[in-house]
């Protein structure tokens, strides 16, 4: 196995080194942060000393072009705004004041000081040609601001000015120079150490890619491989000393363990395919291969020990199916006479139940008929109960009518009376009374016809109520027979209702027991089903338990 530096090991050289070119650039970073402050603060200080330095110097101008223009023109605002800058504004000491705050040279204070010397030089003349313009003196007072003295020191003056704003501003552009230049070279560097962590990690890029990513995914792919069952597939990576390289090996390895379990375990299952159940397992199986090993050896053992009881098993399945076979064919023919006996005996119990069921319709029309007869014998009686009311009404009603005829033949005695003493009357009357006498003959001959219409109506009564006293006795009789009919019609009703009542309950019963023998008949039937099945399934029984011990025979077992 070739010597090769560990992908671990690379990879920390690499990252160490690009951490280290990450951290120089992070060092120049702040540097150049810093740089760029100091430039900042420097041209800021340089235009604060510039713009400092022009308020002390347009200070000094700016006393002069006053005192020139009061001079001039006597105006007494010039004088005010003269007086205003000497005593309120103070441009010259603040510009001074505050170029010394921000900080000058020795020789740039030396000028200043020279040329508030001069300056101060020229206040006697500018308060002398101040007081002769205030005296009227015109002339006099331009002569001593436009004479040679005063213009002498402000030519000095001028001169120092444009010496000390030039020196100022090559000291301040020499600083601010040599910051930029600083500035310059640390963004320089960091521009070659970004630029060098380019490379390096463009480097360690493509040693990662080659070193380690590149043999990972065809680990990945073989292993895949692998888990697919696949074995076979070239593996063109070589191992090392690496960790890629270490696994590279073991996987080599893992693939000759593999292949050799598998070659191991299709031959001995080949073998055991083809029936040799006499193997032995004897390679030498590592990890957890060993369970697969014990496995094999206890399935061998199984098999074997199966095998030799489903042998013996089936030569005695054999020997029972064939009993087995002529019990059946036994209870076959047995459940088929039984069913036709069954069937039989329940065509008679078909046949009871239709003549029953005929009787417990006739009993049932029977009852209805009785019914309907006890029904209009109850109407007839009351019919009879009435007509003999009837007849015991008319007998009072007779009874009351001879009553009546008894008074009709008294008043027709009285009538027959009272015409003979009329036509007595008439008589003594005389002529006088015939007229009378004629009305006493027609009432006497009324009250004969009235007395002999009463007899003869008395005697029709008196047979009218001799015939409804008969009829009256006719009648209870009559009544009373047909009360007795009636309760023998009812006795006769309630004794077909318990016939039909008992034709009906025969019925019902018999065709619970046609239901009955019909199950009993369909029970039998699948009973003879079931047992030509099971003679059936008998012979199949003896037929593979044949079929069985003739496969059993084609395995070689281990001699016990």
């Amino acid at each position: 196995m070739k010597k090769s530096i560990n992908q671990s090991t690379l990879t920390i050289i690499l990252n160490g080194v690009s951490v280290f070119v990450l951290l120089l650039m992070a060092f120049s970073l702040i540097i150049y942060h810093n740089a760029n402050k100091h430039l900042n603060n420097a041209m800021e200080e340089r235009f604060d000393l510039t713009y400092n330095a022009n308020r002390f110097m347009n200070g000094s101008s700016y006393l002069t072009n006053e005192v020139r223009a009061f001079a001039s023109t006597g105006n007494q605002q010039h004088y005010t705004n003269y007086m205003n800058e000497v005593n309120n504004l103070k441009n010259r000491d603040l510009g001074v004041a505050a170029m010394q705050e921000i900080g000058i040279t020795t020789q740039e204070q030396q000028m200043i000081d020279n040329m508030s010397s001069l300056s101060n030089e020229l206040v006697p003349l500018e308060e002398a040609a101040m007081k002769k313009v205030e005296q009227g003196q015109i002339q006099e007072a331009i002569d001593y601001v436009y004479g040679t003295e005063y213009n002498n020191s402000i030519t000095k003056v001028n001169t120092l000015k444009e010496q000390f704003l030039q020196m100022l501003d090559d000291r301040t552009a020499q600083q601010v120079d040599s910051l930029i230049l600083r500035r310059n070279i640390i963004q320089s560097f960091m521009i070659f150490t970004l630029v060098l962590v380019g490379i390096i990690q463009f480097i360690n890029m493509v040693i990662i890619r080659k070193r380690i990513l590149h043999p990972v995914i065809v680990i990945k792919n073989q292993m895949t491989e692998i888990s697919k069952g696949n074995l076979s597939t070239e593996f063109p990576l070589t191992s090392d000393t690496s960790e890629i390289g270490l696994l590279i090996a073991s996987i080599h390895e893992t693939k000759q363990e593999l292949k050799k379990y598998i070659n191991d375990i299709d031959s001995k299952l080949a073998q055991m395919a083809k029936g040799n159940m006499a193997l032995t397992v004897d390679s030498d199986y590592r990890g957890e291969f060993l369970p697969i090993q014990s496995a094999m050896i206890e399935i061998l053992n199984s098999l074997n020990e199966a095998l030799s009881h489903i042998n013996l098993t089936a030569e005695k399945v054999s020997e029972q199916s064939k009993k087995m076979a002529s019990s059946a064919e036994i209870l076959s023919n047995g459940a088929v006479e039984q069913a036709s006996t069954v069937e039989k005996l329940s065509d008679g119990i078909q046949s009871i139940s239709e003549q029953v069921n005929r009787t417990s319709s006739d009993a049932n029309d029977a009852k209805e008929h009785s019914e309907a007869s006890t029904a209009e014998l109850e109407v007839c009686r009351q019919k009879m109960k009435t007509l003999t009311a009837a007849i015991e009404d008319i007998s009072k009603s007779s009874h009351e009518i001879a009553g009546i005829i008894k008074a009709i033949e008294d008043i027709a005695f009285q009538t027959n009376i009272l015409a003979l003493n009329a036509a007595i009357e008439a008589a003594r009357a005389g002529d006088a009374g015939k007229g009378f006498a004629v009305v006493a003959d027609e009432v006497q001959s009324l009250a004969s016809k009235s007395s002999e219409s009463a007899k003869n109506i008395t005697k029709l009564i008196e047979e009218s109520v001799n015939l409804v006293s008969y009829g009256t006795s006719l009648s209870k009789e009559t009544t009373s027979a047909l009360s007795s009919v009636v309760s023998s019609a009812q006795e006769t009703a309630d004794i077909v209702e318990h016939i039909a009542e008992s034709a009906m309950q025969q019925a019902h019963s018999l065709q619970e027991l046609t239901h009955g023998m019909e199950q009993i008949s369909n029970v039998i039937q699948t009973n003879a089903t079931t047992a030509e099945e099971s003679a059936m399934f008998a012979r199949n029984l003896d037929h593979q338990a044949e079929q069985l011990k003739i496969s059993v025979h084609k395995f070689q077992l281990k001699k016990n």
